[in-house]
């Protein structure tokens, strides 16, 4: 079984889980998961998690996320993007200074209500389905972080140049920030609605479309016997935090869940063993005695 992380260049019109199952296939191998979804008609940067790696595969959500995006005003949907059903057309289209001038009020900490075209629980049910019958409940705002929002040139943009009626933006932003919704919230604020036209992510946490593989990519390499190429190491994911390796007595003492003793300041760490395997994420707390290291995660056979 293969255990590790492979970033995928997701095309458009495949589901997240489309993803998953194309790189089941690849590898032959049934664990396999994903590091945050991306609607189908999004394309970009989406790690996919192998083996023992997809253990960690929550921790994909926690990092900021870059994305580029094509704003279109003057049209609001359902769905916050063009996929959906228009709502309402607005013949005034706001000049760039118009719309470079209200940009500001969007950065920062700012309040999101999440679009019904999401997969939040509400009730035990997922909004998209309530959605699609027609539903409409109310949902708390929730606060993100918008780090920052550039305007792109034509020669930028990963979309080509824009029409006059369109704006394409970079967007860096915390977890949980619904790229549509922005869109949407800004359209409101010129007063003539916007839908997203078109979306890429280039970055998740540690993860990047430098690294970045498509699906037909990934075919060929099997063809050519070289598919393992493209199998990053899930300690990756941890790549910001400090790295610890234990003797082989503290080894055994994680490997069984008991703690280990040991003076290190308090925080998270990698833990490998002795032979410079990855044992996985591991927390130090103070005690009463001396600090004491627990295994958070596990990634050890």
């Amino acid at each position: 079984m293969t255990t590790g992380i492979v970033t995928i260049d997701k095309p458009e019109g495949l589901t997240s889980q489309g993803v998953v199952g194309r790189v089941r296939r690849l590898f032959e191998q049934k664990s396999v998961g994903h590091g945050g979804t991306l609607d189908p008609m999004a394309t970009g940067v989406l790690p996919v998690f192998l083996g023992r790696a997809t253990r960690a595969s929550s921790y994909a959500l926690e990092g900021d996320k870059t994305y580029a995006a094509r704003f279109r005003f003057g049209i609001s949907t359902d769905t916050q993007d063009i996929t959906g059903r228009t709502l309402a057309v607005c013949a005034r289209i706001p000049a760039r200074d118009e719309i470079a001038a209200v940009l500001p009020r969007f950065t920062g900490e700012i309040s999101q209500v999440p679009p019904m075209y999401s997969a939040i629980q509400k009730d035990g049910q997922r909004l998209y389905d309530l959605a699609r019958r027609g539903i409409e409940v109310e949902r708390e705002a929730r606060r993100v972080v918008i780090h920052a929002l550039k305007t792109l040139s034509a020669d930028e943009s990963p979309f080509g140049e824009a029409g006059e009626d369109e704006l394409d933006v970079v967007v860096t932003c915390s977890k949980g920030t619904y790229i549509r919704t922005l869109c949407a919230d800004i359209g409101d604020a010129l007063g003539c609605g916007a839908a997203m036209a078109a979306l890429r992510r280039l970055k998740t946490g540690a993860f990047t479309l430098e690294n970045a593989y498509t699906l037909d990519a990934l075919e060929k390499m099997k063809e050519n016997g070289t598919l393992g190429e493209a199998v990053r190491p899930c300690d990756l994911l941890f790549a910001e935090l400090p790295a610890l390796t234990l003797d082989a007595e503290g080894e055994a003492r994680i490997r069984r869940g008991a703690p280990v003793y040991l003076m290190r300041p308090a925080g998270r760490y990698r833990l490998y063993g002795p032979a410079g395997g990855f044992l996985g994420l591991g927390a130090v707390r103070e005690t009463d005695r001396r600090p004491e290291l627990m295994i958070e995660k596990g990634m050890m056979e």
